[in-house]
């Protein structure tokens, strides 16, 4: 199932397309291929017209390559950064779900962690913010420190099970994360 979070958006007035760029995080991709742009509450259906790498028309396109995807259906302001293109149906958004968190040290920029603390999410490209609760016997989280918890996000954003994703305290990086649990 394709899926490629997208990290920049052009828009081409002569051919009157829009071009969307991102790394292919898994499957394969073709021109005429009918895929979704999914994140921040949008679900847009878009039709591949042309493939581009170092300007370069491509058949089709994999798995690890970084590519440009010219778009039929899809405005320029439509698509943003954070959203992911991906195969139609195969990817939910969320605002809410469990976790498996690690914090840094101390001197890489990690802080205790309580119940409602406010962090900054970098999950694909995507950032927004969003509060923990801890869960499990723990009232608070120490730097170094692994600990469940449940986050709640201000915007929804596309994820899967096992997802890893970071986050930052303040201006500073506080450790990283992996998606345990989403609702259905």
């Amino acid at each position: 199932m394709f899926l490629m979070p997208i990290e920049d958006v052009f828009r081409r007035n002569q051919a009157r397309r829009t071009l969307l760029t991102g790394c292919i995080t898994r499957g394969q991709v073709a021109p005429g291929d009918e895929l979704e742009v999914v994140g921040f509450g949008t679900r847009t259906t878009v039709t591949v017209a042309a493939i581009e790498a170092h300007r370069r028309g491509l058949a089709e396109a994999h798995e690890g390559m970084n590519v440009g995807l010219s778009m039929h259906g899809v405005a320029a302001d439509a698509a943003v950064r954070g959203q992911v293109l991906a195969a139609p149906g195969s990817i939910r958004e969320h605002t809410r779900f469990a976790a498996d968190i690690t914090l840094l040290s101390e001197e890489q920029g990690a802080t205790t962690l309580h119940t409602g603390s406010r962090l900054q999410f970098h999950i694909g490209t995507a950032v927004v913010t969003g509060t923990i609760t801890l869960t499990g016997s723990t009232d608070a989280l120490h730097p170094l420190h692994t600990g469940p918890a449940t986050i709640t996000l201000a915007h929804p954003v596309p994820l899967e099970p096992a997802q890893p994703f970071a986050f930052r305290h303040g201006a500073r990086a506080a450790g990283s994360a992996t998606v345990t649990h989403l609702p259905t």
